[in-house]
């Protein structure tokens, strides 16, 4: 991607943020998918490549830190049991119902191994909800609803990658799916990308209060949110979480110490305008991605997957709240849009693109089918959360 190329699509970026007047309605991640589908016909884009590595190791650690540091301590305190489980045992569930699912449908139209299906079930379940959390704000009269939807998501993220990568090694080396091993991966990863970020964020808030000036402060949530990342990624660790932990550190810090200077002010200002170029890029970029791939025969198959994919959250989400019923005050109506709102997006990107590296027929299908799913989830989900949320308050 060049210069030009960059210019181009932070232009058309910034004119949508700019003259979206529907954002309740239309979220604009939404619009932007479309439109980098659309200019993946224009010749002047097909040479765009995204990489995984540019999602990981550039989009991915701000835009975790941003999601964390803004996110309420306290809420996260509040709704810790529910978070913890939906983004671990819940997730590891959610692999398992729909890896079956996509495993026994794929008799009528691919042959795919069962760790192959558990393989496209775990690049399918990570949610992504910055296209809906602020729709879901605005629409529901509940706002634990946003808040467990988006604790979820950050910490789903980093339990995600550990499965897809024990899958996707078993894949590849023809091996069985080994429970121990798993799980004492899962502990080494997690663990040890949560102390890295709690060295980081308790650094972080620590330093804060050495430098006066605003624009120090800045830097040095930089470096804490692409440090904290890579030191971990560095050790074997788990850098998504590395990054979130350190960004709910910071949260911390402002709730309950750090609350007689501007540094939040400043600390807004500049990320408000980091995420939504980061945005713009990244769902432009998937857009022109993910077209070449869409052209296939398998669209009933992913289509049913999307559905399945989505009842079988429900059940999930439903289930996890009666465990905590003592705690979280749900019912099954706001369950539904807690379920709606698990959307696919730049976790599940960045896990298909880390496939598209190798070769292989059933790889390509997985491939192929995966951003289909995503695509669908993306468009249909995002535009969906807000009349669904306003049907179910009016019941």
């Amino acid at each position: 991607m060049t210069i030009e190329h960059l210019i181009f699509l932070l232009i058309i970026g910034y004119l949508i943020y700019t003259f979206d007047i529907i954002q309740k309605n239309l979220p604009v991640p939404v619009i932007l998918l479309l439109i980098g589908i659309a200019l993946s016909f224009i010749p002047y884009f097909q040479t765009i490549k995204l990489s995984d590595e540019v999602i990981y190791s550039i989009f991915l650690p701000a835009l975790l830190f941003i999601s964390a540091y803004q996110f309420s301590a306290k809420a996260l305190i509040k709704h810790r049991r529910i978070i913890a489980y939906l983004s671990t045992i819940g997730l590891v569930i959610t692999v398992v119902l729909l890896g079956v699912v996509i495993y026994f449908i794929g008799f009528f139209f691919v042959n795919l191994s069962l760790v192959a299906a558990l393989l496209l079930a775990a690049i399918l379940t990570p949610t992504d909800p910055v296209s809906v959390v602020s729709v879901l704000k605005s629409s529901s009269d509940n706002p634990d609803i946003a808040n467990i939807v988006d604790g979820e998501s950050m910490i789903n993220d980093g339990t995600s990658i550990v499965l897809f990568a024990v899958l996707f090694n078993m894949y590849l080396n023809n091996e069985s799916f080994q429970v121990i091993a798993f799980i004492q991966s899962f502990l080494f990863v997690s663990i040890g990308g949560i102390i890295i970020g709690l060295i980081a964020g308790w650094l972080l808030s620590k330093a804060t209060h050495l430098f006066l000036e605003g624009e120090y402060q800045v830097m040095l949530s930089i470096i804490a949110a692409y440090g904290s990342f890579h030191l971990a990624e560095h050790f074997g660790f788990s850098g998504v979480l590395a990054t979130v932990t350190t960004g709910i550190l910071l949260s911390w810090e402002f709730d309950h110490i750090n609350k007689s200077d501007h540094y939040l002010e400043k600390l807004n200002g500049f990320w408000g305008v980091i995420e939504p170029t980061l945005l713009s890029l990244l769902f432009l970029l998937i857009g022109i991605e993910a077209t070449k791939y869409l052209l296939h025969d398998y669209w009933l198959y992913a289509i049913i997957i999307f559905i399945a994919s989505i009842l079988i959250r429900y059940i999930v989400v439903v289930s996890s709240l009666k465990l905590f019923s003592h705690w979280e005050h749900i019912n099954l109506k706001q369950s539904a849009i807690i379920a709606w709102s698990g959307i696919r997006g730049t976790m599940s990107v960045f896990l298909i693109l880390t496939l598209s590296l190798n070769e292989g027929f059933h790889l390509n299908a997985i491939i192929s089918i995966s951003f289909s799913v995503v695509i669908l989830s993306l468009v249909f989900q995002s535009l969906g959360v807000y009349p669904l949320s306003k049907i179910l308050n009016k019941y």
